[in-house]
């Protein structure tokens, strides 16, 4: 996007929108998951999450939903972009604003569609975690402290 015929074919279109869902999505949602994966069963005295199946239905639903949402997004924000911009041999413009905007319904069902599987996804997590910490036991944990030179 720092491009320049790139931001001016994508700029105030849904392919920003989409640019950003893919590292907020794909990237911080993700890493994020892992980490809470990890942490939840040490922090409640198990050696591993109540189902490892179920961490891999998040994963691939998280996944399908993310990259459903985002594809949709991006070709949404092409022909978008395409549309505002083209012209009539008159130099009129071939499509109105709200051509465009009706245009895009079909990726915004899609859209829709990858946010809700990515929404069971964070279900089904939240459901593991509380079983895993209904199942455990708080722990504490000794923290060694380095030792001070003098």
């Amino acid at each position: 996007m720092s491009v320049k015929t790139v931001n001016a074919l994508s700029h105030y279109t849904d392919w920003t929108v989409g640019h950003v869902h893919s590292g907020a999505l794909g990237w911080v949602a993700m890493v994020s998951v892992g980490s809470l994966y990890y942490l939840i069963p040490r922090l409640f005295g198990k050696t591993e999450m109540y189902s490892t199946r179920l961490i891999n239905v998040h994963f691939w639903l998280a996944t399908l939903g993310t990259v459903l949402y985002i594809a949709a997004l991006w070709i949404s924000g092409v022909m978008q972009g395409l549309m505002w911009r083209a012209t009539n041999p008159d130099g009129t413009l071939t499509y109105s604003f709200v051509e465009a905007v009706k245009a895009s319904y079909p990726f915004w069902t899609i859209r829709v569609v990858g946010g809700l599987l990515f929404l069971v996804g964070m279900l089904i997590m939240a459901f593991n975690m509380f079983k895993t910490i209904a199942s455990g036991k708080a722990v504490d944990v000794p923290v060694i402290a380095p030792a001070h030179a003098h």
